[in-house]
Parts: structure tokens; sequence; C-alpha cells
């Protein structure tokens, strides 16, 4: 399951990265909620909550329906 939530990671990535941020996977619990730790602009960023919902969360979310649910940790 990592490798899977990885590779979707990946997809959202470079959006991420040309405002000068990234996200890196942190843990993926039983009850099926990714952890992920928001990192460079992003880890300050104040619409950092809607780029984790709107964005990650969305795009994760439909290509892994078995994920419950996104958050930042």
């Amino acid at each position: 399951m990592r490798e899977k939530v990885e590779a979707v990671l990946e997809k959202v990535r470079p959006m991420l990265q040309a405002d000068g941020g990234d996200v890196e996977l942190v843990d993926i619990t039983d009850s099926g909620v990714v952890q992920v730790r928001l990192t460079g602009a992003c880890k300050g960023c104040p619409m950092s909550q809607m780029t984790l919902k709107n964005g990650i969360e969305r795009i994760v979310l439909k290509e892994l329906p078995e994920i419950k649910a996104v958050e930042a940790v």
C-alpha cells in the first residue's frame, strides 16, 4: 500500500514543488488514514490545509478508494 500512496503523491508533488513546497509520506494507519508532512513553503503556508484537503486528499481518495482520509502530522 505504501508504494501505491507514494506513486499518487508523485503525481501531486510537481504542483507543490512549483511553489517551493513538498509533501512526504509519514505513515498509513490501519484504519486507512494517510499521514503526510508538508515541507518547504507548504509548511507555514496559510493555505496548506486547503492544499491538503482539496488537492492531495482529493487525488489520493480518487486513485485509492481504500484510503479513508489524508491528514497532516
